[in-house]
């Protein structure tokens, strides 16, 4: 199979590439590489796999020089005319859309950048699957678009209409564009609501990053709603293998709909929605003592009110996700930190026996 992946100098998108890869499919990477966080790190997750940066040309596909059947892309989603000759030239059978404008906190500061990132290149992308039609379309969601709900575990059944950010609002944005072409022009759509993903090669702006650099460096770490706070950590091997479950199984149309009772999960259209979560909720306090164990080294803590846009706990229902795959996340918290601690080490050099 050949798969467009988008956001492949990030965190998740350079992860599921590798695996794609792995396992024998074609792959081109696109990335715009903004400077949201740390370049470097995207950068350093391009050469990887065999895209070194100063062969990089924005516009113009790269061929890897160590993995035949991988190429990259960096490109503005944004803009439809170069996305479209892409799409005409490539003709992908799969689209695994990850590129987007991450983070609540930083959408209350800069909200123009989501409506571009976020709706009008996700526009672009449908755009592009209806004139070249594929087999399949995942794309990324979040448990953020659950918002101010507190019924847990969070369903894919439950109503999602109070988001309270708008990264989560573009999200559920995303979710009803999708409906809408998969239900006028039958393309197979599928969204996936990811739950606080953590791993090896992570983001700098998530807690996992934060936490291990100021605990390192002797600073005090920011713990919010005093440490009141449960999160659904689920290692980023898990959301791998999830997506991939999912993009191997092209959605189908809920024989059962119930346009009367209808399931916002779900629909007469070849549409789905599924969580992808450990299922697991963990204490904040036992977050950070698993990177205490894996640092050797304990924190010092700066105990403060929940954030805007933050949710005091996340639960994911998984039911649906084992019923139609097979497949369940559950690497434990412990051996996910442990594997964070052991790359952070490494990749910056840093000895955590001193």
């Amino acid at each position: 199979m050949k798969y467009l992946v988008t956001g492949t100098a990030g965190f998740i998108g350079f992860h599921l590439a590798k695996k794609l890869l792995e396992r024998g499919d074609e792959v081109v990477g696109l990335d715009v590489i903004n400077d949201y966080y740390d370049i470097n790190l995207k950068y350093a997750r391009l050469e990887s796999m065999g895209i070194a940066k100063d062969s990089i040309s924005m516009g113009k596909l790269t061929q890897s020089t160590t993995i035949p059947s991988y190429s990259f892309i960096q490109l503005d989603l944004v803009n439809k005319e170069a996305l479209s000759e892409l799409f005409q030239n490539e003709k992908f059978d799969v689209v695994v859309h990850l590129a987007a404008q991450a983070g609540v906190r930083y959408s209350l500061s800069n909200p123009e950048v989501y409506i571009q990132s976020n709706i009008i290149a996700f526009l672009n992308i449908l755009e592009c699957c209806r004139f070249n039609p594929v087999k399949h379309l995942v794309y990324a969601s979040s448990s953020s678009v659950y918002g101010a709900n507190e019924k847990m575990p969070f369903s894919t059944s439950d109503s999602v209409d109070h988001p309270i950010s708008l990264y989560a609002a573009s999200k559920k944005s995303n979710e009803l564009m999708a409906h809408t072409y998969s239900h006028l022009f039958n393309i197979p759509t599928t969204g996936l609501r990811f739950f606080t993903v953590y791993g090896p090669w992570g983001r700098p702006d998530m807690a996992l990053f934060l936490f291990t650099e100021a605990i390192l460096k002797g600073e005090p770490i920011k713990v919010f709603n005093y440490g009141e706070m449960k999160r659904d950590f689920t290692y980023i091997d898990d959301i791998v293998e999830g997506i991939i479950k999912v993009a191997d199984r092209p959605a189908q149309p809920n024989a059962e709909f119930d346009p009367m009772n209808p399931d916002p999960g779900s629909g007469r259209a070849p549409y789905k929605v599924y969580n992808i979560g450990n299922s697991s909720p963990v204490l904040l306090m036992d977050y950070i003592h698993a990177i205490e164990k894996g640092l050797g080294k304990k924190a010092e803590m700066e105990l403060l009110p929940l954030q805007p846009g933050d949710v005091p706990a996340s639960h994911a229902e998984v039911s649906d996700l084992i019923r139609d795959t097979g497949y369940k996340p559950d690497t434990k918290i412990e051996d996910g930190v442990k594997a964070f601690t052991d790359w952070y080490s490494d990749y910056y050099k840093v000895n955590l026996d001193a």
